[in-house]
């Protein structure tokens, strides 16, 4: 089926999910509010979260093999956008299951929590489906907002509200940013939408538009802003550190699959003729980001600050892929994006299984001889270690999602070589800290009088059991994801004009 956008009812229909979800939340908004705050009420809320999701995320795959298309309208139909509302809704479904039980644990009791989440993922989902720079900006402020709040949650914590205010006031700025490139694109090509754009720039008389490239260098800094890429990343290891743990993780995984999923978009589907143009820029954050990420996470010792630097790496390793403006790269960064999200959102249910009331024991040394009183937990995280570090066989998926990304780059029209080089030299640094954390684990002996971890409620165990079957399971048989990927990728016509522009 063919919807033509330029019909209300046909508009709609193409928002079904959205609606959806976003319909469900603002029932739940008023549910969570109806009952004074308690722990049965915030997991019933929760319960009810879960559910709405499933049915969303049935609905999205319900439009994905109907093979749904869209006219040029202001926001995309097609598979890239089903793809990423499924990894946001199960990085918010992840979100929610941990945040019923460590909510009760850190005595959370606004049920408004899970609903926020929503909010947030609703807002992803817009960014998925924008294809008009308005749109983008709308999908960035409703998720950042619900975010904003999110981080400072935990209103008990002088770290989560200096990170909750950290944040506010540096996406307030990051976005000022984006608006102001949004307008001055506006200014050089008269449009807002993606393939309006990518229209007026296809001749050569805009690529040296003064207006036009600072538009793109400052939608450059407004993106880099949102997915924690180098040097605009010093806002994410307090934030992360601040925020509660299941706050943390989908900040981690879902947020940035958005952030990064508009970005390629704006990139494949507004500037095509421009790869000359955003290639250098998106280069430099590339090698920034995977140098600064990883070198720094090498004297971490709190454990939330060091996945926060481990996620500012794999922002540049996703760079990477929208580097190359590929089919081939295209379907390495949604591999790689599934790939990331479960083992980050595994690792960060782990330290919420060893944490203590008032986020305590996150610390490295807490996490010394966990083999011996934890065995199945310290296993579970030794697989999201060697995930992220993209270790063969014990590593699962990352593993191939790693080699996916190198041959993507080797394999470009204008081969990524010196990318491909700091890659792997990057993820040879990030085995001092990933691998350090498993020595931790099964090569010292647990302290004297070191507490054992609790037995963490069904929801959290569950998390983290499912996180390491499918990182293991997708690292045996990859190639239903592969194949997944690949028929996932956006406007690939345009991708291979933008890499053929990139050459010349």
């Amino acid at each position: 089926m063919i919807f033509d956008l330029a019909h209300p009812s046909q508009l709609m229909q193409a928002f079904g999910p959205d609606l959806l979800l976003m319909a469900g939340a603002m029932v739940l908004m008023l549910w969570a509010a109806w009952r004074p705050e308690s722990n049965e009420h915030q997991r019933a809320v929760g319960m009810a979260s879960l559910v709405l999701i499933a049915a969303t995320m049935a609905l999205c795959f319900w439009y994905s093999m109907r093979g749904l298309s869209s006219t040029q309208g202001i926001i995309a139909v097609d598979n890239f956008r089903w793809a990423v509302d499924i990894i946001c809704l199960l990085g918010a479904a992840g979100a929610i299951a941990l945040g019923m039980e460590y909510n009760a644990r850190e005595h959370i009791l606004p049920a408004e929590s899970h609903v926020l989440v929503l909010f947030a993922t609703s807002g992803m989902m817009v960014l998925a489906a924008a294809r008009d720079l308005m749109i983008v900006f709308l999908g960035i402020e409703l998720m950042s907002v619900a975010i904003y709040v999110l981080a400072g949650l935990n209103r008990r914590s002088a770290k989560s509200a200096e990170g909750s205010l950290k944040y506010f006031l540096l996406g307030a700025f990051a976005t000022g940013f984006l608006l102001y490139g949004i307008a001055l694109v506006y200014g050089a090509t008269g449009s807002t939408s993606l393939v309006e754009i990518s229209r007026r720039t296809a001749g050569q008389a805009l690529l040296l538009n003064p207006m036009m490239l600072v538009g793109t260098g400052l939608l450059v800094i407004g993106f880099g802003f949102k997915i924690a890429a180098a040097p605009f990343h010093m806002w994410a290891p307090d934030v992360y550190e601040g925020a509660p743990t299941p706050i943390t993780a989908f900040m981690a995984t879902a947020v940035k699959a958005a952030a990064f999923a508009t970005f390629l978009r704006v990139w494949v589907e507004a500037m095509p003729g421009m790869g000359a143009a955003w290639l250098g820029p998106i280069w430099w954050l590339a090698v920034a980001a995977m140098f600064i990420g990883n070198v720094v996470a090498l004297s971490q010792r709190n454990l939330k600050r060091l996945l926060a630097y481990s996620s500012i790496a794999h922002s540049g390793y996703l760079l990477v892929a929208v580097a190359e403006g590929t089919t081939r790269g295209a379907t390495a960064f949604l591999f790689y994006l599934v790939a990331y999200t479960l083992a980050s959102f595994g690792a960060f249910a782990v330290v919420i299984m060893v944490g203590r009331e008032g986020d305590a024991n996150n610390d490295l040394v807490d996490y010394e001889g966990l083999w011996h009183v934890r065995p199945a937990l310290a296993l579970a995280m030794g697989v999201f270690m060697l995930s992220l570090m993209g270790f063969p066989v014990f590593g699962g998926v990352g593993f191939f999602g790693k080699w996916y990304l190198l041959t993507a780059a080797i394999n470009a029209p204008r081969p990524l070589i010196v990318l491909a080089v700091v890659l792997v030299m990057t993820s040879v640094v990030s085995a001092g800290y990933y691998l350090n954390v498993i020595r931790l684990m099964f090569m010292k002996a647990r302290p004297d009088g070191a507490p054992v971890p609790e037995r963490a409620g069904g929801l959290t165990r569950s998390v983290v059991f499912i996180a390491a079957a499918a990182v293991l399971i997708l690292g045996i048989v990859p190639g239903r994801l592969i194949n997944w990927s690949r028929d996932s990728v956006p406007r690939t016509q345009q991708m291979e004009a933008a890499a053929a522009n990139a050459v010349h």
